[in-house]
């Protein structure tokens, strides 16, 4: 029998080979590391269900960031758990609390760092949801797209890179662009988490962010994992209320989102490899049942491949040691 004229296989034969012809590139540059503060002083909490991943007090979480960036990686996502919770998130409105005093630390200390915040009020308010809720128990779109805006301004105010609102309320970009707009921060980016899901793999970034919702949950206005199509219609109205970047959250069960969004808008993409997805990969790590920095790569490459411009990742810090 005869063999075929073209043998894929040629291309194979070595690590210098598929070195050459690899059509998808892992970089440093590719990558946002999530990071955690909490009240206090000089502390580190590890996160159980996170492997590898610590909470930080404000002091040490500048210390920290210069680590990540002297391992390669250009730009942090910060996430705050205050201890003050009430309905209004209050504790987010303040110019002197957790992020803005991490922001401008950060910036000071590690200038060439890009920090970007996570705009939401689940983890400031006493019924962990990412809005405000009625005496009903519903929640309040427009009072809270209105405090969206200040909390955004707040932290363009401390000094942060892009402000990235994660809430899922309708209408929220558009107002954080004109709030940043009118007082003088036209030049800050808006990352918009664009289709975010309801998703199971949220659960150990909600021990990270103090942020587990105290009744119900966020089905009514994070997506529902069995649409596709509802996911652009959510990302082509960001873009259009000013959206600079979309974010599609999580990223692994979503691969064809992620493609679809990619067609669709030409602004960056970005993916959020979420906790879940991260501590399973550890979790079987630990166990001896894979290989963890193969694992780790085949995943980020697979999101990148189906067309993430940057990857919001926990394995960032590993990932210069790793790519060598």
């Amino acid at each position: 029998m005869a063999f075929p004229t073209q043998r894929p296989r040629r291309l194979r034969q070595s690590d210098t080979w598929r070195a050459l012809v690899r059509e998808t590139q892992l970089t440093l540059a590719d990558f946002v590391y999530p990071m955690f503060i909490v009240p206090g002083a000089k502390l580190r909490h590890p996160v159980s269900s996170m492997p590898g991943v610590s909470q930080f007090s404000v002091d040490e979480i500048v210390g920290e960031a210069r680590k990540v960036a002297d391992a390669g990686v250009r730009a942090i996502i910060l996430f705050s758990a205050p201890d003050h919770k009430d309905p209004d998130a209050s504790a987010f409105l303040d110019p002197h609390g957790l992020v803005p005093r991490a922001v401008r630390g950060i910036k000071q200390a590690v200038p060439e760092l890009l920090v970007w915040t996570d705009v939401c009020l689940c983890s400031a308010t006493d019924h962990g949801h990412c809005g405000h809720v009625t005496p009903a128990g519903v929640i309040d779109n427009d009072s809270s797209v209105a405090t969206l805006a200040k909390v955004a301004l707040t932290h363009a105010r401390a000094g942060a890179d892009a402000v990235a609102p994660s809430d899922m309320m309708d209408g929220r970009v558009g107002a954080i662009r004109a709030l940043l707009d009118a007082n003088g921060f036209s030049n800050t980016p808006v990352v918009s988490y664009a289709a975010k899901y309801a998703s199971a793999f949220y659960g150990p970034f909600r021990e990270a962010a103090d942020s587990a919702p105290a009744f119900g949950d966020r089905r009514s206005y994070q997506m529902d994992p069995a649409n596709g199509r509802e996911a652009l219609r959510e990302v082509l109205m960001d873009v259009e209320e000013g959206a600079d970047m979309v974010m599609v959250k999580p990223a692994g069960p979503y691969l064809d989102v992620i493609r679809s969004v990619r067609k669709a808008v030409n602004v960056p993409v970005v993916a959020y490899q979420v906790s879940g997805e991260f501590s399973l990969i550890k979790a079987a790590a630990e166990r001896g049942w894979i290989d963890e920095r193969a694992a780790a790569l085949e995943t980020l490459i697979g999101i990148k491949r189906a067309g993430a411009d940057l990857i919001l990742s926990y394995f960032a810090p590993q990932l210069r040691e790793w790519l060598r």
